[in-house]
């Protein structure tokens, strides 16, 4: 898909594991185009991409940042650390900057929420099916990457396939938007000019620190970005409505046709814990690898304002860190 592509093919991906039940008679669509399954089946447990990043700009502040040598700041053990206020949306005011805010470094998983931005392009695809090959399951398999669990022949709609991207991190899904929206006579041509408008729209976003290498985290050697650069996708992709709509969901219910011509049930459990134990909390997306260790943009609303963060190359601490830079921004 492109500029002029349409739906067609795929490439690699992350970690989950989701449980499907397969039945005979299919569900009625809701309203917004998704299906709702009687009786999930599915899980996953995020492995996800990774690689190495090199260090791109040097660590600090950008011109009129916070003064971080101030001992009124966030906690935290995260260095690869940003927050911003995104006001109505629309705008952007910084707020904090970690040590290493501005170092370029693996991004694992959020790599994904570049992915669906570019699919987002493309509104008006939304409902379009997409069968599932066996070569986006393989992928998985080969890569240890997180999965959705998508069973080969069976029919998602794009909508459907965002929910199995963003919350279990299904890097099978990821591969099939990107198989399907890049132009190319082959699967690595597809991927290779879908990563190509990944980064033409990281560029356009002014993300000076961030390259694509990978639709969904697994890089080749050069996907990285900075924890400014991820807030401030993190921001720009919460205003796309269904973006936002997906990335809110603790788990997500699914329905599809199978190759059987009976009907897939599918459920997807959310990756980000915040959602659950952060009060106001909408998303973002969760990541981790071996070399990029911890990851997480996120988002929380309270009193009409809305907070946006990154924290990059961390480790298990990363929802602790991120409950305490939002409540510090809060209270500023």
């Amino acid at each position: 898909m492109g500029s002029h592509a349409r739906p067609n093919r795929i490439h690699r991906t992350g970690a989950r594991i989701a449980t499907v039940a397969l039945f005979g008679a299919a569900l009625p669509i809701t309203a917004g185009g998704l299906a709702q399954a009687a009786t999930p089946t599915t899980h996953s447990a995020e492995v996800n991409d990774q690689q190495s990043g090199q260090a791109a700009a040097p660590a600090g502040q950008s011109q009129g940042a916070p003064d971080t040598r101030s001992a009124d700041v966030p906690n935290t053990k995260a260095d690869h650390a940003f927050l911003l206020d995104a006001r109505d949306g629309s705008q952007e005011r910084e707020m904090w900057a970690g040590a290493k805010a501005d170092e370029s470094v693996s991004m694992a998983s959020t790599t994904k929420i570049m992915t669906a931005l570019v699919v987002l392009k493309h509104p008006e695809w939304l409902d379009r099916q997409i069968t599932v090959k066996q070569e986006y399951r393989d992928y998985v398999t080969e890569n240890g990457s997180s999965t959705a669990d998508l069973q080969t022949g069976d029919k998602l709609t794009v909508r459907q396939l965002l929910h199995a991207m963003l919350l279990p991190s299904g890097a099978d899904a990821a591969m099939a938007l990107a198989d399907n929206y890049g132009v190319g006579d082959t699967v690595d041509a597809r991927i290779a000019d879908f990563e190509n408008q990944m980064n033409t729209e990281a560029q356009q976003l002014g993300l000076t620190g961030t390259h694509f290498d990978s639709f969904d985290g697994i890089s080749h050697g050069d996907n990285r970005s900075t924890a400014r650069d991820l807030a401030k996708l993190g921001q720009r992709a919460m205003l796309q409505p269904v973006f936002a709509d997906v990335v809110k969901n603790k788990q997500y219910k699914a329905d599809a046709p199978a190759a059987n011509g009976k009907t897939r049930y599918y459920t997807w459990e959310n990756t980000n814990t915040l959602l659950s134990t952060y009060d106001g909390a909408l998303g973002i997306k969760t990541g981790s690898g071996t070399e990029a260790g911890y990851a997480v943009v996120f988002a929380a609303e309270r009193d009409n304002r809305t907070l946006v963060g990154a924290i990059l190359k961390t480790d298990k601490s990363r929802f602790e860190d991120a409950a305490k830079m939002l409540d510090w921004g809060f209270a500023h």
